[in-house]
């Protein structure tokens, strides 16, 4: 009976914050280094809470899809109006695919973080409490920012959903890799990018969700990257559930979407 009734008011809660995202070029003038495709241009979509109600927290969420598309609405806008409902801004990255040139998701994912920074006045955010969020590939990117990137850049905490962190043959997305760094990368480039080696100290707090029979990205790959931020004395919270397989993102028919919710929620209600 309460988590019937958690589930009621936060489906209340959340429709009553829902509301049109703006929608922003991320590179007006041009990106830093092309993929090839003039077309694909990175976006951010921003989804604010209402002004009294605001934290001055905000998570800039990074979808995923292999480093071929994103899901951009169940793991992206469609998570709005349960941020926007606890005061939370959600920023939803729009990132260019790499084809191969392994700079480019990173590269639109800082922009995402120093713009949301940049607007911070403007938007009622608080810039010492900007997080990233990320799905699948997505959370490889996602972790890619929490553990390499400085500044305006770097994010205060992290959110990372059945996410690939390892670039190793036989643990990371196949496919993922191969759209990211080549079929044949070298092995410095595949060091750089497989994140569980680059957690430190300063690598910002972690929330990790995933199923355990998900068959598309290992939970090697979550378990590796948790271990190593235990090891460094990071906080960090693991949720790993019996099933739901890869890609739920925030579809009801997960059969453990209302204790993700409930859960994820407890944790961002922690600090």
């Amino acid at each position: 009976m309460k988590k019937l009734l958690f589930l009621i008011l936060l489906f209340v809660s959340a429709s009553a914050y829902a509301q049109q995202g703006m929608e922003l070029n991320l590179w007006p003038q041009g990106p830093q280094t092309s993929n090839g495709d003039p077309n694909d241009m990175a976006k951010i979509s921003i989804f604010l809470p209402k002004k009294s109600q605001s934290t001055g927290r905000a998570i800039v969420i990074c979808p995923g899809g292999g480093y071929t598309h994103l899901a951009f609405e169940k793991e992206g806008t469609a998570w709005a109006p349960f941020f926007n409902s606890m005061g939370i801004a959600v920023i939803v990255l729009k990132y260019r695919m790499p084809h191969c040139v392994w700079k480019v998701p990173a590269e639109d994912a800082e922009e995402a973080m120093r713009t949301v920074r940049r607007n911070a006045k403007s938007w009622n955010i608080d810039p010492q409490q900007v997080g990233i969020m990320g799905f699948s590939a997505g959370g490889h990117l996602a972790s890619t920012i929490a553990t390499h990137s400085k500044g305006a850049a770097a994010p205060n905490f992290q959110i990372l959903m059945y996410p690939v962190i390892s670039m190793e043959t036989g643990v990371t997305h196949q496919g993922s890799r191969d759209n990211l760094l080549g079929k044949n990368p070298k092995r410095k480039l595949i060091n750089d990018y497989c994140n569980e080696q680059h957690v430190t100290h300063a690598t910002p707090p972690a929330f990790i969700a995933l199923a355990n029979d998900d068959k598309a990205v290992s939970p090697i790959n979550a378990v590796s990257y948790y271990e190593e931020l235990c090891q460094a004395g990071v906080s960090a919270s693991m949720h790993i559930y019996p099933t739901g397989g890869h890609g739920f993102g925030i579809l009801q028919s997960f059969p453990y979407h209302l204790e993700l919710m409930m859960e994820l929620r407890r944790w961002l209600q922690s600090f």
